[in-house]
């Protein structure tokens, strides 16, 4: 039996990952958008962790899958963050304050977009200094 196509040429590591992603995607709470993104990070210790976006009827207030990934992974003790992939139905790209986030930890972090209306498609993967040239530190 031939694998599917989604999973040719994709490491084992980054297919975890994005099989990580895919699953935080179901938990997601979005009753506003009904637009669900989940989100799994590598930290340099070797674990995954999972996110999902979270919202809040104060729009402002709502939380990205991939912030969401973050913060449990620092409320773990990882900072060190080396990958991380994002799944959704449409273009899976961070937002902006998604972008800086991410930034903080690791600007060169390996990102895999997971778009989940090419299934038959691999994640496209670029490096998070790519999606934010121009990133900054304090």
């Amino acid at each position: 039996m031939t694998p599917p196509a989604s999973n040719l040429n994709l490491p084992p590591a980054w297919r975890k990952l994005r099989d990580t992603a895919r699953a935080a995607r179901l938990n997601a709470y979005s009753p506003y958008s009904k637009y669900r993104v989940g989100a799994a990070l590598l930290a340099s210790s070797g674990i995954i962790y999972p996110g999902c976006n979270v919202e809040n009827a104060s729009y402002g207030l709502t939380i990205c899958a991939e912030r969401s990934a973050v913060c449990s992974a620092v409320s773990s003790g990882e900072k060190n963050i080396m990958e991380i992939c994002i799944s959704l139905t449409g273009t899976p790209v961070p937002c902006g304050a998604c972008r800086q986030f991410l930034y903080e930890f690791n600007p060169d972090m390996i990102v895999l977009l997971d778009n989940l209306d090419q299934e038959d498609v691999p994640p496209e993967v670029v490096r998070l200094s790519d999606l934010l040239p121009r990133g900054f530190r304090l």
